[in-house]
């Protein structure tokens, strides 16, 4: 018998490059590996009013359209609810798609659709592969037809999220916060969590604040800024551009709100006033006043108020109301500036890499606020923050009269009158 045939060494590596080394070992670390960009960032307004930012480096896309003055503070008297009905008459029938065809193209793409409603704003959006992201924009841009079925379950599901937020003491307060803020009537005052809306007036109420004019379409993971924009302009001509008007604004009155709940065996009482215009400052603002006493916590929010909180058990209430007090009325040390401005700015910065999601929640506020966005400006307007600046914001606090709210056992709080007199 011959002997067995020998395989060539050219033969052997032919048949070895058959399969690669990625496909043979799945997960195998490049041998080679692409070097990281830094984000870029790029921002468009187009004719209609509509700014469009996006940044290059999210690994997704998410795709989020906010509209400025659709949040809960643009109620007229008769639309009351109408903003958080709302919220849940996103992705329905509409522009000859069905609600089912909208979800499944969605679903089938692999797209997170969200939506959210605040006092201040509304917003709508999804997070997708960055290769299907173009295709899904158009299903931002559909014009509700409000059917029977979509309007009834809009107004279902707010009912459930208004019984599930006044059911959280924490919910509560919040809502009382703004009530003694700017009084339970005016139209930052009045309740988010409200039942009463309509289809009339969730038709009436959408018409007239979910218009592209001052809109902000925040968009992650785009790699070409033009094409991008090229892409919302087609699949938004045909949207409704509206008229941009903002909601009327509320003055600041420093009142009080009082909920007796002695069953709950808890008091919760926060302190607020009429904040900084610059979120950097205000962040930093909050965390000098978390930094300040274990027993409270301090919170800023973009409507402009910024304050503490705190709770404990009733027998507890009027200590921890001094120590609401002495947090506001005492000025931070400069250590306590110092750790709060590397604090706050970690929080900013960490928004920034804390998700696609969270990086497109960034880039609006941004542009709301300041008409750019830029990491480095980010960063930058928190190193700008001088001890000075911080000082002036706690006088100008202790100076003014605070809004009071109060939810629990109240038996030990003391009333607005008798806090209002430390300060000024």
């Amino acid at each position: 018998a011959s002997a067995p045939r020998r395989i060539s060494a050219t033969t052997r590596r032919e048949f070895s490059a058959l399969l690669t080394p990625t496909e043979e070992f799945p997960g195998l670390p490049s041998t080679s590996p692409v070097a990281t960009s830094a984000s870029t960032a790029s921002v468009t307004t187009l004719p209609n009013g509509l700014t469009v930012v996006s940044e290059t480096a999210a690994s997704t896309s998410t795709i989020s359209l906010t509209f400025p003055n659709a949040g809960s503070s643009a109620e007229t008297a008769t639309e009351s609810g109408a903003a958080l009905a709302n919220k849940y008459m996103n992705f329905k029938s509409g522009s000859g798609l069905s609600a089912g065809v909208i979800l499944r193209n969605l679903e089938d793409d692999g797209a997170t659709p969200f939506a959210n409603a605040s006092r201040t704003s509304a917003t709508i959006g999804f997070t997708a592969a960055k290769d299907k992201a173009l295709r899904l924009i158009p299903l931002l841009a559909t014009s509700c037809t409000y059917e029977k079925w979509d309007v009834r379950d809009a107004q279902k599901s707010a009912k459930i999220e208004a019984d599930m937020a006044n059911s959280n003491a924490q919910t509560v307060l919040t809502e009382s916060v703004y009530s003694a803020a700017y009084g339970s009537h005016s139209t930052m005052g009045q309740s988010l969590y409200s039942t009463s809306a309509s289809g009339s007036s969730i038709k009436s109420f959408r018409e007239r604040t979910y218009g592209l004019n001052g809109a902000v379409l925040a968009a992650t993971g785009v790699e070409d800024h033009a094409a991008f924009v090229n892409a919302v302009q087609e699949g938004f001509s045909e949207s409704p551009v509206g008229n941009g008007d903002k909601a009327p604004a509320s003055s600041f009155m420093g009142g009080e709100t009082r909920i007796h709940a002695p069953s709950s065996g808890y008091a919760h009482l926060a302190l607020a006033f009429e904040g900084p215009a610059s979120s950097a400052l205000a962040g930093v603002v909050k965390q000098c006043i978390t930094l300040s006493s274990e027993d409270v916590s301090g919170f800023f929010d973009s409507a402009g108020l910024v304050g503490a909180y705190g709770g404990a058990v009733p027998t507890s209430g009027a200590a921890v109301a001094d120590a609401l007090c002495a947090a506001i009325t005492v000025a931070p040390s400069a250590d306590i500036v110092e750790r709060a401005k590397t604090l706050a700015k970690a929080e900013a910065l960490f928004a920034l890499d804390g998700g696609s999601q969270s990086l497109a929640d960034a880039m609006t506020s941004s542009i709301v606020e300041s008409g750019s966005f830029s990491a480095a400006e980010v960063a930058t307007a928190y190193d700008a923050i001088s001890a000075k600046d911080v000082a002036a914001a706690f006088e100008a606090m202790a100076k003014s009269a605070p809004a009071v709210a109060a939810v629990g056992d109240l038996s030990s709080i003391p009333y607005q009158g008798t806090l209002a007199a430390k300060f000024g």
